[in-house]
Formats: structure tokens, C-alpha cells, sequence
């Protein structure tokens, strides 16, 4: 090429080394958006939990103390919101290690919070010994100690008391006194252990008809709670893929929006036919300090753990729509709605491992918070969600002519 021309072809050049603005590293301009999209260790990403922006190589650390990543509880494997374990481990784990509650009168044991009330009862005496021999060291520190007696005063050394201020003979207590008070400390330390005998047998009795009681409460409660998930199980067979979720209260959750608290609900589970994929929604209402999509609401899909996994096919393939309905009256009602179409290679589509699978797929900005207010979204302070899921196979049924979603930039999180 003529040398005028040289300048302005390596201006465009495919081949001229170019730096990386973030890394500072050099490449081949035909390689730097590649490098910058996928490859620099500081491209900007986000916490596919709680959305917070930061570099690719900060993300790691990130993870390890994010207060919105679910974690496992090391002790009962329960899956919680990393902010939520400290509450769990301090009052709900019944596999948490605790102190037992005489700990204080010199008792050394650790159990698991399950087996406290069984330790309780198995060493009821060694707890009453505890407390006495307690009570006998408060009561030998009021005994008079043997090298006072052994101490001369001589009475020359000390002025007379004037005679208007007279000395309470409660302070001037002679040994005889002090010998007559530790002898009644000793009695009434008798006494108490008397009544801890007594209150021992008492304590053993009630422990028993507790125990019964409990077993009783116990086996209701989990007859209760397995009709419950059953009840719960039938129902979200019933949905056939068309899926209303009630959000009651909902002001209760903008009110935390506004005050910086976050907001993430998860919706029951719910299945796409009879046997079919089991589904729930997740969604998020973003801070107004929320970076790229402050004051949005945020609405994912996650894949569950169903009845019929081993008879479908995986990963799941269908296509979804989601929508915030509008509650108004009449014929001018305009629900907010988006359809996406699978992505069978995202982590999201792959059959669970877990109860819910963590991966999601969605919108970051599926709609203003503010545009909640120039419709009736909220009725009766209860939002609208509603999910329609039409899976692969009856895409390509031939019942399903007609129907054409529309594509959708979804976004995982």
C-alpha cells in the first residue's frame, strides 16, 4: 500500500497489537473483544445472588461471603441464606452443639440440641449434687477462718467510742455469734437438699408424662406435616403448566425495598402437566442502590426436584411466560409480560441435584417498581404473577399450530 495510506490502515488493522483498557495487557485487535467479553480476569460481572458488580478475579472471594448465596448448615445440611445461619445455628439447628443448661454450677457437658432434654433428665441428680455443693461454698465463705482467732488485739491501741455515737452490736458479733450463723447456713443448706430429693422425684415424674406428651405431639406433628407436603405435592400437580402466584402483604415487602432491606420470595413449587417438570419463581426487588438495576423488579424460573424426573427428558426444553398482572377492570387491562425460550446448555435447564437447582434464568429488569403504581398491579395489597410453561413436546405437538412465542434476551442468574 502507498505510505499515505499507512497510517489509517493501522488504525484499523485486524492484526496491530492493541492493550486491553482494563488489564492492560496486549493482543491482536481481532482478539481484544473476545478477551473482554470472556477472558480478562478484571471484566466487570455480577453476584448471581445478590447482583453486586465487580471484576471476574474479585468474584471468587466474593461468593465466599456473600450474604444473599445459599449455604448448607454444617451440622443438620439444611440449605439457608448465608445472612440467615448465624439465627439457625443460635435457635433452630437440633444438631447444633450447645452447653448444657447447669453449665453455670459446674457442669462440663456438650450435646447436640436434640439430646439436651434426654441429658437433662438422665443426670437430674448430678445437677442437684451440683447446685448443693454450690450453696456450700457460699455459705463456708461466711465461716470465720482460723487464723483470725489467732490475731491479738490489744484495746490501748484504739480510742473510745464517743458515747453519742454508740457501735451496733451486730458489727462487734462475737465468735459464738459467727459459730451460731454457720450453723444455720448449714441447716438451711440441709434443708435445701431435702427439698431437692423431694423435687427430684417430682422433676422425674414430669419429665416421664412430658415425654409421652411430647412423643405424642411429635407424631402428630409429623403426620400433620407429611399431609401437609402431600397436600402440597397434589396440588402442584394440578397447575398443568398455567401457574398464579399470590403475593399477599405485598406493601410489607415494598416498605423493605425502600428502607435498603432486601427482598428475595420464592414461590411454591408448581408442575407443567401430569407427569411433568416441577417449577418455582423466584423474585427479587432490587435496592435503589442496586447497581444497572436499581428499583427494578427482578423475576427468575428455577427448576425443582419433582415426582417424574427419571420419566422426562433433560435438560428441560419449553418455552415460558411470565407475567405481572394487571388486577383493573374492564377491557383496558395491560399485564406486564415476557416470553424466553429455554437455553438447554445453561446450568438453569439441567435436571436439579438439590431441592431447588440455585441457578435460575430470567430478568434482571423485568419491570420498574415504580410503574407497580400506574396500574392496579396491587389489589387488596396482593400481586399477580403468573407462569405459563408450554414444554418442548407439546411445541411440537401438532395440537400446538399456531402458537408462536416470541424470543427474549433471558438472562441467568
Amino acid at each position: 500500500m502507498e505510505l499515505r495510506h499507512l497510517e489509517h490502515h493501522l488504525a484499523a488493522c485486524e492484526f496491530a497489537s492493541v492493550e486491553c483498557g482494563l488489564c492492560q495487557q496486549f493482543f491482536q485487535r481481532s482478539q481484544l473483544q473476545q478477551h473482554m467479553e470472556a477472558e480478562c480476569p478484571r471484566r466487570l460481572v455480577s453476584c448471581e445472588n445478590c447482583l453486586v458488580e465487580m471484576s471476574y478475579e474479585e468474584r471468587l472471594g466474593h461468593e465466599q461471603t456473600c450474604p444473599l448465596a445459599y449455604v448448607t448448615c454444617e451440622y443438620c445440611q439444611t440449605d439457608l441464606v448465608r445472612k440467615q445461619m448465624a439465627d439457625h445455628y443460635d435457635m433452630d439447628c437440633y444438631k447444633a452443639p450447645i452447653p448444657c443448661t447447669y453449665t453455670h454450677f459446674g457442669c462440663k457437658e456438650k450435646m447436640q440440641r436434640n439430646d439436651l432434654a434426654r441429658h437433662l433428665q438422665e443426670f437430674t441428680q448430678a445437677h442437684m449434687r451440683m447446685m448443693a455443693q454450690t450453696l456450700r461454698s457460699v455459705s463456708s465463705s461466711f465461716t470465720p477462718t482460723s487464723h483470725m482467732a489467732s490475731v491479738s488485739l490489744d484495746p490501748n491501741q484504739f480510742e473510745p467510742a464517743p458515747p453519742s455515737f454508740p457501735v451496733a452490736s451486730s458489727l462487734l458479733s462475737s465468735p459464738h455469734d459467727a459459730s451460731q450463723q454457720t450453723q444455720s447456713l448449714k441447716e438451711t443448706v440441709e434443708q435445701l437438699e431435702a427439698r431437692l430429693v423431694i423435687q427430684d422425684h417430682q422433676i422425674r415424674e414430669l419429665i416421664a408424662k412430658m415425654q409421652n406428651q411430647t412423643s405424642v405431639v411429635t407424631e402428630l406433628k409429623n403426620t400433620v406435616r407429611a399431609l401437609e407436603d402431600k397436600f402440597t405435592e397434589v396440588e402442584a400437580q394440578q397447575y398443568n403448566g398455567v401457574f398464579i402466584w399470590k403475593i399477599n402483604h405485598f406493601s410489607a415487602h415494598l416498605r423493605n425495598q425502600e428502607e435498603e432491606r432486601p427482598v428475595v420470595i420464592h414461590s411454591p413449587g408448581f408442575y407443567t402437566g401430569k407427569p411433568g417438570y416441577k417449577l418455582c419463581l423466584r423474585m427479587h426487588l432490587q435496592l435503589p442502590s442496586a447497581p444497572r438495576c436499581a428499583n427494578y423488579i427482578s423475576l427468575f424460573v428455577h427448576t425443582m426436584q419433582g415426582e417424574y424426573d427419571n420419566l422426562l427428558h433433560w435438560p428441560f426444553q419449553g418455552t415460558i411466560r411470565l407475567s405481572i398482572l394487571d388486577q383493573s377492570e374492564g377491557s383496558s387491562i395491560q399485564d406486564q409480560e415476557e416470553i424466553m425460550d429455554t437455553k438447554p446448555d445453561l446450568l438453569a435447564f439441567q435436571r436439579p441435584t438439590m431441592a431447588r437447582n440455585p441457578k435460575g434464568f430470567g430478568y434482571v429488569t423485568f419491570m420498574p417498581i415504580l410503574a407497580l403504581r400506574q396500574r392496579m398491579f396491587i389489589k387488596n395489597d396482593t400481586l399477580l404473577v403468573r407462569c405459563i410453561v408450554t414444554t418442548q413436546a407439546e411445541l411440537n405437538s401438532p395440537r400446538r399450530e399456531g402458537f408462536h412465542p416470541r424470543n427474549s434476551d433471558g438472562s441467568t442468574l
